[in-house]
């Protein structure tokens, strides 16, 4: 433990106790091979996960003896992870000499929010990969850590200078240790990730029989990074490690990220595949013959108790979600559900006074987006020609769940970013949004550097060019406008430009120190790291922000709008699981839908949008609305007017 010891370390654990507590144009590296696939993929498009499809405890042992075989075979050390598609952490393995911490760092030299850290501990960071190669992934897309690396940078793609930001930029700060909605091992349903979504290669699904069942991270080099270029195909050892271990497991490879595009780009899925491995996976000892000699499970504070389980099955009351039979019959939707196979989120009133939702309101609204999903043509699923897949969720101006539904497959990650948004942009358009900011803990970096979350308040209104901004509801703010406020450069991606208000100056920011996304949460989510390395005695509270409206963080991705009775805020609706226009258009047109059958709810009147206000010259955005949207019918311009 003596690592732990260090200077900088101890000034975030002493001021969390005064506080109160890595895609380019081309689709495959040059003469690659597919890797070997779970064997079983054409035709699975939401059908094929059954109450079989999940990871037994020989499977898991197999793949952490393939991935620790390619390991030693390239002379490193490993820490493998593997978990279920909810997120149960059924393995954490450390080979003997692995490292013991990782580095997180944007090779920029910047030191300051997360980067810079250098005593994070490595299975945490494996952890972290393994979620998120199960969350991002669906039986229509495999996406990997290195796909996340590509859509969470400054510019989309990395390095193409004047191009906007990835279109999942800060969805890395969502599935938070400190999460009113992820669960905690032993719960049923979504779990927490320990240091959130992982953008550092390493990180990749696995599938039986082209359903997903789960994901493996490996931490072996000691950093956590991302791949800032895409003009060339690297040689990561971590990657090289997972790639091993998803032999007879991987991804369909119709559905990997390299057949998928967004703007005309190609996702990156790997660098490396089965003809880069140093050894046969299948010829790897067995588990049992390294179990104890080249290394040892290794129990994990709050995730995994040392011994192997098996995975649940996704879809089951056991995996915490499963089927609708109640509120939205003829749907295909699905519910969170806890350990007696009841709704979490049923639809149930708001709690904001005489204007609040009411319970029918909300099970409508879920109805009309669910419907709408259910009509819409997909961005990032194969097989072309696919319905999207997402999450939905609403909640009340306080910021309380009033309802959450799904439709079949949508990815896991959707269900916490959905409920981000909802809570985003009812936030952003609350009158009470500065002065909320304003009561936000301070926060001390490992540098000492102390911010002050009420000064992003004061930049926004200096911005916008009003004093009275976050203080009298005036504008309504999607999730789309406020993630203009919250990149680098504004204009998004214009190179030379000032950062927006909510976010750090392009010279002092990283994918992990993005602004007011990560400083709201950052010293909940080092509590809990200094809890799951044995250094707290306590985990961070259920509440990653210590506000009662963002009881799980912030999103700054398009996905949402807020919900008016008139002109008067009463909740936020956010959709997450698709391409962003696609998750607005739902949100949006949801919401109008809804409002068209009730007469008693509506999207923000035209007139307080926030595509009303032209800061610096520039025009916020509202949402975005695909073309050519639907399945069923050749409509154009849906949101047009609404």
């Amino acid at each position: 433990m003596a690592m732990f010891q260090k200077t900088g370390w101890m000034i975030a654990a002493t001021a969390l106790t005064l506080a109160a507590c890595n895609g380019g144009s081309r689709s495959d590296p040059p003469g690659a091979t597919t890797p070997p696939d779970s064997a079983g993929s054409a035709g699975c498009d939401g059908f094929c996960t059954t109450a079989e499809s999940r990871l037994s405890t020989s499977q898991v042992r197999q793949i952490i003896a393939q991935a620790a075989a390619e390991a030693a075979a390239q002379g490193v050390a490993a820490t493998i992870a593997v978990t279920d598609r909810v997120g149960n952490v059924l393995a954490v393995y450390r080979m003997n000499g692995a490292p013991e911490a990782v580095t997180i760092t944007s090779k920029r030299g910047i030191n300051a929010g997360l980067d810079g850290i250098d005593i994070i501990p490595s299975q945490l960071a494996a952890i972290a990969k393994a979620v998120t190669g199960g969350y991002l992934t669906s039986e229509g897309n495999a996406f990997t850590t290195r796909t996340a690396g590509q859509i969470v940078q400054e510019h989309f793609n990395p390095g193409e200078i004047g191009q906007p930001s990835g279109p999942l930029f800060g969805v890395q700060f969502s599935q938070l240790p400190c999460s009113d909605f992820a669960q905690r091992a032993g719960e049923p349903g979504p779990q927490r990730s320990p240091l959130g979504l992982s953008a550092d290669p390493g990180g990749m699904p696995l599938y039986l029989e082209g359903a997903p069942v789960g994901g493996i991270g490996v931490e072996a080099d000691g950093l956590y990074t991302f791949d800032p270029v895409l003009t060339d195909f690297d040689r990561d050892i971590d990657e090289l490690i997972a790639v091993a271990g998803t032999h007879g497991f991987g991804a369909p490879a119709d559905r990997r990220a390299n057949r998928i595009t967004v703007e005309g780009k190609v996702f990156r899925f790997a660098d490396v595949d089965a003809k880069d491995l140093a050894q046969d996976p299948a010829n790897a000892p067995s588990f049992d013959s390294i179990n104890g000699s080249s290394g040892a499970l290794l129990p994990v504070r709050g995730y995994f108790d040392g011994t192997i389980r098996a995975g649940v099955a996704f879809g089951t009351p056991a995996s915490g979600i499963r089927a609708d039979d109640t509120d939205y019959s003829g749907l295909d939707a699905f519910v969170l559900v806890d350990e007696n196979n009841q709704n979490r989120f049923a639809p149930r009133a708001g709690t904001d006074g005489e204007n609040a939702l009411t319970e029918d309101e909300v099970r409508t609204l879920l109805q009309e987006a669910l419907k709408i999903a259910n009509r819409a043509r997909a961005q990032i699923r194969r097989p072309v020609g696919s319905q999207a897949r997402v999450s939905i969720s609403v909640v009340d101006s306080n910021g309380a769940i009033l309802g959450i539904a799904r439709t079949r497959d949508a990815p896991v990650f959707g269900l916490d970013v959905s409920l981000q948004k909802a809570r985003t942009a009812s936030f952003f358009s609350n009158a009470n949004a500065g002065a909320d900011l304003r009561s936000a803990a301070d926060v001390t970096y490992v540098t000492g550097e102390v911010i002050r979350i009420g000064d992003y308040a004061q930049a926004a209104k200096d911005f916008l060019g009003s004093q009275t901004a976050l203080e009298d509801g005036a504008f309504a703010f999607a999730d789309r406008s406020g993630g203009n406020l919250s990149r680098p450069f504004f204009p998004d991606g214009i190179v030379g430009t000032e950062n927006g208000p909510f976010s750090k100056p392009f010279e002092q920011w990283s994918p992990f120190n993005v602004g007011l996304q990560l400083d709201l949460v950052f010293n909940r989510v080092v509590g809990h790291v200094l809890f799951a390395a044995g250094l707290a005695d306590t985990d961070a509270p259920r509440n990653c922000t210590g506000l009662a409206r963002l009881g799980n963080g912030i999103q700054i991705f398009p996905g949402s709008v807020p919900i008016y009775r008139g002109s008067t805020l009463v909740g936020g609706i956010g959709v997450s699981g698709d391409g962003i226009d696609q998750d607005d258009m739902i949100s949006f047109l949801g919401l109008h839908n809804a409002g068209q059958i009730l007469g008693t709810i509506n999207n923000a009147p035209p007139e307080m949008r926030a595509d009303n206000l032209t800061p610096k010259g520039t025009r916020l955005r509202y949402v975005q609305c695909p073309q050519s949207p639907f399945l069923d019918s050749n409509e154009q311009d849906v949101c047009q007017g609404k």
